[in-house]
């Protein structure tokens, strides 16, 4: 019996003229402001692009290749080609007899990542509406992925100051998300506290952060990373570690959020900037991800 997984993300513009339909798909139609398309095709451009879609793709075939016999792996977008609908295609035209959902999104919320589920549900109903499936939720506990980030920390670590603090973030929230799901944040921060454990943090070397609040009015969550840097330096600190724990690939958030925005603040306090790489097709990362695939057949 061969199974299908279709390993599903966020999505990215493929070049400066599609950032506008981009941005409407994600925002559900709503048109976006030409404020806000500019500030957008400025952020991908100092950045060169987002190379997220072929980057997923590449931990698809990856994926694939671990498995191995019995296993087809294919990516799907839930906001730009390729999309979730396209994967689902491609499997059932291989005569897959189930199909796993696996988003790239360790830690699990309805609300959040409700949406890739309901793609993959409708994409499964118009090509194969009996085909069993079963989507993968929070895996954000696995220990091999565990392993994953702690590993990049300790070894980035050792090129950096004995007490160089370590910033654990995560993508920020506004209030009203966290104060409807509470337990989606108590993942994040599970993870941090683990990540820490198993990367022999000491706690008082370590701080949670998020990064990326969005441009809206509303609250978001607490305290940014950029705002924890003028302590850093008050304290004497003249490096800094980045080192998220949710993301798994290079994207905007990543490449301009954190090494163009953030290394510009930090660098204005005085400190070095530095970031953990991504997991990208780390091989452990891809043993990582074969672990929670398998982890839902047994």
């Amino acid at each position: 019996m061969t199974i299908g997984v279709v390993l599903m993300t966020y999505g990215a513009p493929t070049d400066p003229a599609d950032v506008a339909a981009y941005l409407g798909r994600v925002r559900k139609g709503t048109p976006p402001s030409a404020e806000l398309i500019a500030e957008m095709r400025t952020r991908y451009g100092r950045i060169g692009g987002s190379p997220l879609v072929a980057i997923t793709r590449a931990q698809a075939a990856a994926l694939e290749r671990e498995l191995g016999n019995g296993f087809r792996v294919r990516a799907g977008m839930r906001f730009s080609d390729p999309e979730i609908d396209v994967a689902v295609a491609e499997l059932v035209e291989q005569r897959c007899a189930r199909l796993v959902g696996l988003c790239l999104s360790p830690q699990w919320s309805p609300l959040l990542m409700g949406g890739y589920e309901r793609a993959l549900c409708g994409a499964i109903a118009a090509r194969a509406p009996m085909m069993p499936y079963a989507m993968v939720r929070a895996w954000h506990r696995t220990p091999q992925f565990i392993d994953v980030l702690a590993h990049g920390i300790r070894r980035a670590l050792e090129t950096l100051p004995v007490d160089v603090p370590v910033l654990l973030t995560a993508h920020s929230l506004p209030r009203r998300v966290f104060e409807t799901e509470p337990d989606y944040i108590g993942q994040l921060r599970e993870t941090a506290d683990l990540v820490a454990t198993r990367a022999d943090l000491p706690e008082g070397q370590w701080s949670w952060a998020y990064q990326s609040a969005g441009h809206t009015a509303e609250e978001w969550l607490r305290p940014d990373l950029k705002e924890l840097f003028p302590a850093l330096a008050a304290a004497g600190h003249r490096d800094v570690l980045v080192a998220p724990v949710q993301f798994l690939a290079d994207h905007l958030e990543v490449l301009y959020d954190l090494d163009v925005a953030a290394r510009a603040e930090a660098e204005s306090n005085g400190l070095a900037y530095h970031r953990v790489p991504m997991p990208n097709t780390d091989p452990e990362f891809i043993v990582a991800l074969a672990a929670v695939t398998r982890s839902l057949m047994s």
